[in-house]
């Protein structure tokens, strides 16, 4: 990416060189012409991108462009750990409950968002969004997600799955496919830890681990975080917000994770078309075949509301 980058860079400098040097031959612009021709020149004027220096010269300066571009796009992986020590390790209990309001949004999410949002965090988009944004947690796969993306791709849908790294190294092609429909890939992490369960540093790493992973083997840049079992602290939520990523929690889910225990389709539909709310975040687990079954007519009721099936588009929020 880095070496596409620097070429780009370097023909678009030389490119602007050329055009911008004198080459013997004086071209006016057809709209404004100069008051006295400039006196021809004792030498014939050479393009500077023609020397060796020049061009080396060139090549640095985008390289140093590039860097600074790829900077730009990376998630940052450092961490003041004892700065992030100092807050909060205790698991937070929560969930996002059934009490909603006259929007029928969650109650108990909006508090959440309130009190945590200050973390690059989100339980429940803001109110007025018009959006309803779908993410699929994936620690395996179950024989659904073909499926899943089927119907994505036929209702031109996006959605955020959140991926471990024993979900990415067992199924490439569906992680490919993915991103080549447009989807975003989520971390959640390699062993799928509690993270509130462990040390910070490991924390740190299990997220990391998976990051890594996916530059490396597909190119891809994670930002998008979601806790293992949705457990947080206030100090994971700051170790995430440090890395540069944004935690996804949720406004809906429903006990889908279990594909021995599930409640069928017309049981499924009802729960998930009930709390449907603008500005919601629904969770659920591609790994239930009732999911699969119900996502378009889940999508046709979102839209039938007014609401838009959004490409995940919340800012992250740095540290204060």
């Amino acid at each position: 990416m880095k070496a596409f980058i620097t070429t780009i860079l370097t023909l678009a400098l030389v490119l602007t060189m050329t055009a911008c040097t004198p080459s013997g031959k004086g071209t006016v612009s057809s709209s404004t012409a100069p008051s006295a021709a400039p006196p021809p020149p004792s030498k014939p004027a050479s393009s500077a991108a023609s020397t060796p220096s020049a061009v080396s010269a060139l090549e640095s300066a985008a390289s140093k462009a590039a860097s600074k571009i790829q900077s730009a796009v990376t998630t940052t992986m450092s961490t003041d750990f004892d700065k992030i020590g100092a807050l909060g390790g205790n698991q937070i209990k929560w969930g996002p409950g059934t009490r909603v309001n006259e929007q029928n949004r969650t109650v108990d999410s909006e508090g959440l968002q309130e009190k945590y949002g200050k973390y690059s965090t989100y339980f429940i988009a803001p109110e007025d969004c018009n959006k309803l944004y779908l993410t699929f947690d994936e620690g395996y796969e179950n024989g659904y997600t073909s499926a899943i993306l089927d119907v994505l791709k036929e209702k031109n849908a996006s959605a955020v799955f959140f991926v471990t790294l024993q979900f990415v190294k067992s199924q490439p092609d569906l992680v490919h496919r993915m991103i080549d429909e447009g989807h975003i890939i989520g971390n959640h992490t390699n062993h799928h830890w509690n993270p509130t369960k462990v040390s910070i540093e490991e924390a740190h790493q299990d997220i990391l681990d998976l990051h890594e992973y996916m530059v490396k083997n597909f190119d891809y840049q994670m930002s998008l975080y979601r806790p293992p079992e949705g457990a947080f602290s206030e100090k994971t939520l700051s170790l995430a917000q440090s890395m540069g990523y944004t935690t996804v929690l949720w406004s809906f889910a429903y006990k889908d994770w279990n594909p021995k225990d599930q409640p069928g389709h017309d049981a499924a539909l009802a729960i998930t078309t009930k709390y449907i709310h603008e500005g919601a975040v629904y969770l659920l687990h591609a790994v239930s075949k009732d999911n699969a079954e119900v996502l378009g007519e889940l999508i046709d009721a979102v839209r039938a509301k007014d609401l838009e099936i959004a490409t995940w588009d919340l800012p992250y929020l740095p540290a204060e």
